[in-house]
C-alpha cells in the first residue's frame, strides 16, 4: 500500500515592501523564504523533508502566520504561540532553540548565541546553523550580529536585517 502524498500548503505575506513566501505541513510552518524568493525556492527547500509532497497554494490555512508576520514586519511586540514543522540536527535545534530566547528588540553575537547551547567553541557551526534556519522572523535569526556590533549576512537580505532590527529597536 502507498502512503499518501502530504500536502504543503502556501501563500504569501506582504508588508512594507517586502514579501515572503510561507509554507505549512500538516504539523505547522515548515518554510519562511526570503524577500524576492518563489516557488521554486520553497519546493526545493521542503522537497528534502517532504519528498512526495503537493503543493497547493491556500491562502485561508495560513492567515495566523500572514497575520504575525506582517504585524512583525509592522513592528508588533506581541509574542504568538502558532504550530511549527521545524526539522534539523539536535545541534541546529538548540541554536535555534536559543535565538527564540532572545528577547525583541535585543540582539547577541555569534560567541554569545555559541555560549548560550554551552558550546563555546563552535562559533562557525552556530553561524552554519543559524544560516540554515528555515523559519524566518519565527526564528529570529536576524537578531544575531558580529561580536564587534555589525550586521552580517542574512538568508532574507539586508534590507530585511535592518528593517526589522530597526523596527525592533524603536
Amino acid at each position: 500500500m502507498m502512503a499518501m502524498a502530504q500536502t504543503i500548503r502556501w501563500a504569501y505575506a506582504e508588508q512594507h515592501g517586502f514579501r515572503l513566501l510561507l509554507a505549512k505541513s500538516g504539523k505547522g510552518l515548515c518554510y519562511v523564504g526570503s524577500p524576492g524568493e518563489g516557488l521554486v525556492e520553497m519546493q526545493q527547500h521542503c522537497a528534502k523533508r517532504f519528498p512526495s509532497a503537493d503543493f497547493v497554494q491556500d491562502p485561508q490555512a495560513l492567515t495566523e502566520y500572514q497575520y504575525t508576520i506582517e504585524a512583525w514586519l509592522a513592528g508588533s511586540r506581541e509574542t504568538y504561540s502558532l504550530p511549527l514543522d521545524v526539522a534539523g540536527t539536535e545541534f541546529q535545534r538548540s541554536i535555534w532553540q536559543a535565538l527564540q530566547e532572545i528577547p525583541y528588540g535585543q540582539t547577541v553575537s555569534y560567541s554569545e548565541l555559541a555560549e548560550r547551547i554551552g558550546k563555546p567553541q563552535a562559533i562557525r557551526a552556530a553561524g552554519s546553523a543559524v544560516g540554515a534556519n528555515p523559519l524566518l522572523l519565527f526564528i529570529p535569526c536576524h537578531r544575531v550580529i558580529r561580536k564587534n556590533g555589525d550586521a552580517t549576512g542574512f538568508r532574507g537580505g539586508m534590507e530585511l536585517k535592518h528593517h526589522l532590527l530597526k523596527t525592533e529597536q524603536n
